[in-house]
């Protein structure tokens, strides 16, 4: 049955995002969308979000009609006091903690708390988000133990029920792409393929099978392998 609640969709443009936008398309009564501008290097994200959202519309009617409206924050604050490899140029590499330098600290706190804002004004209850333990960078304000915390903060701070969906939690790159051709078939796949970004660098020149990219930084070559995977057993 569907779920009645109005639904906010932290919404980048990239693969992940899109695939959790058609994941609440499918499931809730009215969906929003949010995204970013916080100086990241692969700015070219924002510019595919309403391409995407356009093609979702016209390619699946039955969706069309929960799409509501989109908001785009300008945090570029942000970008402003973080010295990482996505908010400046520089190569990617790991620090001495063991992250990556692509790692913002408190990116995704602040998006969340900034995203639950806006859906208590906008009258929804469901943030939605591509947050993922399973994926390779390991980033702390990604993980479900994160994501529990948040929930029970912004709930208790706004006094008002704010639920969290991570749909992409548990699974890795090839699941994630299965899930989108669940979700909307080869169509969607293709669509994913085409017209999200996902590359760190911000590379849109060349098409590969899984996307547009540079192919050699980590998000390339995850998405690379996983529509590898994903494409063995399809």
């Amino acid at each position: 049955m569907q779920d009645t609640r109005k639904a906010l969709v932290l919404f980048s443009g990239g693969q992940d995002s899109t695939t959790c936008l058609a994941w609440a398309l499918d499931r809730y009564a009215e969906v929003e969308t949010l995204a970013f501008d916080y100086g990241q290097r692969h700015r070219v994200e924002l510019d595919c979000r309403n391409t995407v959202r356009a093609r979702i519309a016209a390619q699946f009617p039955h969706w069309a009609g929960k799409l509501g409206a989109d908001h785009l924050l300008d945090l570029s604050l942000l970008g402003q006091i973080s010295d990482t490899a996505l908010t400046s140029e520089r190569a990617i590499e790991l620090q001495a903690n063991g992250l990556p330098n692509t790692f913002v600290p408190g990116r995704n706190l602040l998006f969340l708390t900034f995203a639950a804002t806006l859906a208590y004004r906008r009258g929804a209850s469901v943030l939605v988000g591509g947050m993922c333990e399973t994926d390779f960078a390991g980033y702390p304000d990604c993980r479900d133990n994160t994501m529990k915390a948040l929930q029970v903060a912004l709930s208790l701070g706004l006094d008002a029920p704010m639920t969290l969906e991570t749909p992409l939690m548990f699974i890795d790159k090839a699941a994630t792409w299965r899930l989108a051709e669940s979700l909307g078939g080869a169509a969607l796949v293709k669509l994913i393929v085409e017209e999200t970004h996902t590359c760190y660098l911000g590379e849109r020149g060349e098409l590969h099978d899984w996307g547009h990219g540079c192919g050699h930084c980590p998000a390339c070559e995850l998405r690379a392998k996983g529509f590898a995977a994903y494409r063995a057993v399809a």
